[in-house]
């Protein structure tokens, strides 16, 4: 084989590599980094723009690039745990990696920086969340009465539930948002759905086992919460449903509930304008392959 090969070869080889980038996204991540003398950034703004030079290069050679949210403290964490130097390249490097198993992440596809940045966040958000109320849900414990697991009944409750809350709808696209109280800080979770031309649901799977989660934290601790659903479809007005939870099941709201809930901020509780072209409905009856309310008490 002539050599002149070689290095053709090696290029298209590099196109099947994969790699992660781990990205300190704020600048008290980046300053809490600054203390590692091999960490040779000293300015945050700088560094995200060679990262993002970076991330155009390594696009325009034909490489698939994810990108990783870098936490110092959970990083620092990993070292002592495996007994790695955190003060050297090749440790950052083997964290980031676990990072793309394990950590949030997205896919750079010559977005911008300044939307990437949001997009792992949220994502971060999202996963820290799901985690949140996993742990929660996992410590419920059994039923004093029956010893049946109550995180787990409710779980499979809350599947069900999430199954004819979506059914209640006619063709087109679903936005679910559920939210539920903690004595910590409210979860709050969402899921979209679309419809294939054929027909068929379509959904981001770990977006619904998220929102199941959080639904079935708040069945299994009674917890102040609700779903809102908002359905559209291409020539129609679009709607506007929602369900409290109510003991270990959920109950439809009114119409002017549903408004009430819509429009008002979440954090900060302030009104939000309404939408023009947008009804605010009570939700039609939820299917019957199953009891809006749970049959198990504890």
């Amino acid at each position: 084989m002539p050599q002149t090969q070689h290095p053709t070869m090696r290029r298209v080889l590099r196109r099947e590599i994969a790699g992660t980038i781990g990205l300190l996204a704020d600048e008290h991540d980046f300053t809490a980094m600054r203390r590692y003398r091999t960490f040779t950034f000293d300015d945050h703004t700088v560094y995200l723009r060679q990262v993002e030079a970076l991330l155009r290069t390594l696009a325009a050679q034909g490489s698939h690039t994810t990108v990783a949210l870098f936490d110092p403290e959970e990083y620092a964490e990993y070292c002592a745990e495996t007994g790695l130097e955190p003060d050297t390249p090749t440790s950052r490097t083997r964290y980031t990696a676990e990072l793309a198993a394990t950590g949030p992440s997205v896919p750079y596809e010559g977005q911008p920086l300044d939307e990437l940045l949001p997009d792992l966040v949220d994502e971060a958000v999202r996963q820290a969340t799901w985690q949140y109320a996993a742990m929660l849900l996992a410590g419920v414990g059994a039923c004093a009465s029956c010893g049946e697991d109550i995180g787990r009944a409710a779980f499979t409750q809350a599947s069900a539930l999430l199954t004819r809350i979506l059914d209640t709808a006619g063709p087109g696209e679903r936005h679910l948002v559920c939210s539920v109280s903690t004595t910590s800080e409210p979860l709050t979770v969402a899921l979209r759905t679309e419809e294939s031309p054929a027909g068929e649901r379509l959904m981001d799977e770990t977006e619904a086992l998220e929102l199941a989660t959080v639904l079935a934290l708040g069945l299994a601790t009674r917890s102040a919460g609700g779903v809102i659903m908002r359905t559209s479809r291409p020539g129609t007005t679009d709607r506007v449903y929602g369900w409290r939870l109510c003991g270990d099941g959920v109950e439809p709201l009114t119409a002017g509930e549903v408004f009430d809930a819509y429009c008002t901020d979440a954090l900060s509780g302030d009104l939000v304008a309404p939408e023009s072209d947008v009804d605010y409905c009570t939700p039609p009856a939820l299917g019957d392959d199953g009891p809006t309310k749970g049959g198990h008490t504890h």
